[in-house]
């Protein structure tokens, strides 16, 4: 099973908010996810990244990719 760590959209139309999830590769965007890893708020000035960085390091230890956002995401803002 190929894990990717992405971002899962929730929130109201035109207010998006997204939640940092490791989940199967081959489901969908906003389906089941295996644990959620932490949120991004792109609304908030400046956006807010929230992540949960053991659970993170370890998802990654074990083979999960980012996606090109999330791994953005985790490189430039510090996790709290």
């Amino acid at each position: 099973m190929a894990v990717k760590i992405r971002l899962a959209r929730t929130g109201a139309k035109k207010r998006p908010y997204y939640r940092i999830v490791a989940s199967d590769a081959d489901a969908p965007r906003d389906g089941a996810f295996l644990e959620r890893l932490g949120t991004y708020d792109p609304s908030a000035n400046p956006s807010k990244v929230i992540v949960d960085r053991p659970r993170l390091e370890y998802w990654l230890g074990v083979g999960a990719l980012p996606t090109q956002t999330v791994a953005r995401l985790i490189k430039v803002r510090p996790a709290r």
